[in-house]
């Protein structure tokens, strides 16, 4: 496997670092940074260096770009014009919808991995980094579906539960659980920095809950401005959301209303469980075959399906017939039950499908 990362930062190192260990793949890299390049190289998260992207990805079977996300569309552009044709392109960035409605290109797969650290930089970079860590793809009706199932196995190898999801509810999803919570953050921390300045006001030292809710504050701008100003419309959607939830609970204190506070807190409470069960949820794996034509869009377009009615593909394989004209997908689901929705969701789309 040749694998190429442009922008070697703590993403882009730790794909690199992954990518060597589990895959023994020869990994290429390059970034604006010449320090960098040496870093990454010095650390074992790049086989070599090359002195230009075209070069990084003359040769590669797989491209990772790691770039800020308001460079991604320039920056994978770049390479696409550079690239093999049956080399697949990805992203990791945290905003889709600017990415995927910029590059109208069959060979690339928008994704975002939800891991990462308060460190920046390739010198903290990490081959664990992935671990069980959900990576979202944003594939489109023009995806080339066996370089899909590529890079979906690919990211299984590296320890991550690739998810297939479409941009736009990837971005206004992202809004709530992960931009959001940065903007409130910054809030917290700002509104307790103010209140020091008051030297009649004697605050005790910050707890656990402090430190816990403003971990992220202040996370670096050159990654965090173009997240927020490329998914602006979504963010002030939840903002607005957030602000009104917090007028009515202001409105719960000055009534003095201990009925709705305790509810308001319950309420939370059981959101909370629910959102962790989900997100732990597993099960036993079924494997199940369908029956496609061998078009441009069909395997995007049942992950996506899948994706958006909350079935993970565990895995998935390709065996296309020897007239090459239609072949079979099988795809692993985790759990009974969104096996059975996977199922019917297949046959709605007039696929014919059956376990294993």
């Amino acid at each position: 496997m040749r694998a190429s990362i442009i922008g070697v930062g703590l993403i882009g190192g730790s794909i690199g670092l992954a990518a060597r260990e589990r895959l023994g793949a020869e990994v290429t890299g390059w970034d604006p940074s010449p320090a960098a390049v040496e870093t990454a190289c010095a650390r074992g998260a790049l086989d070599r260096g090359a002195g230009s992207l075209e070069a990084a990805v003359a040769d590669a079977q797989v491209v990772f770009v790691a770039a800020p996300v308001g460079a991604l569309a320039e920056t994978v552009e770049r390479v696409l014009r550079a690239i093999p044709p049956d080399c697949v392109v990805t992203d990791v960035g945290s905003t889709k919808r600017s990415v995927v409605a910029a590059v109208a290109d069959p060979r690339f797969v928008g994704g975002h991995p939800l891991a990462g650290a308060e460190t920046a930089g390739v010198e903290h970079a990490r081959a664990d980094l992935f671990q069980d860590a959900v990576w979202y793809l944003t594939p489109t009706e023009t995806t080339t579906g066996t370089l899909f199932e590529r890079l979906h196995r690919l990211l299984r190898e590296l320890g991550a539960k690739p998810t297939a999801i479409d941009a736009a509810t990837h971005d206004h999803m992202l809004a709530a659980v992960s931009h959001l919570p940065h903007v409130v953050a910054n809030v917290l921390v700002a509104q307790a920095a103010r209140a020091l300045e008051d030297e009649s006001e004697q605050l005790p030292a910050t707890g656990p809950s402090f430190r816990d809710a403003t971990r992220v504050a202040g996370a670096n701008s050159a990654i965090w401005t173009d997240i927020y100003l490329a998914n602006r419309d979504a963010l002030i959607e939840r903002i607005d959301d957030a602000t009104r939830r917090l007028g009515e609970f202001r409105a719960l204190l000055s009534a003095a209303d201990a009925d709705g506070v305790t509810a308001w807190n319950d309420a939370a409470r059981e959101d909370r469980r629910r959102l962790l069960e989900a997100q732990l949820a597993g099960g036993t794996v079924h494997e199940l075959r369908a029956s496609v034509p061998n078009e441009p869009g069909v395997v995007a377009r049942l992950a996506l399906e899948l994706g958006r009615a909350g079935v993970n593909i565990t895995d998935m394989a390709l065996y296309p017939a020897p007239n090459q004209a239609e072949g079979v997908v099988a795809l692993w689901i985790a759990g009974d039950e969104p096996a059975e929705r996977a199922l019917a969701l297949i046959a709605e789309q007039g696929f014919p499908v059956a376990r294993a």
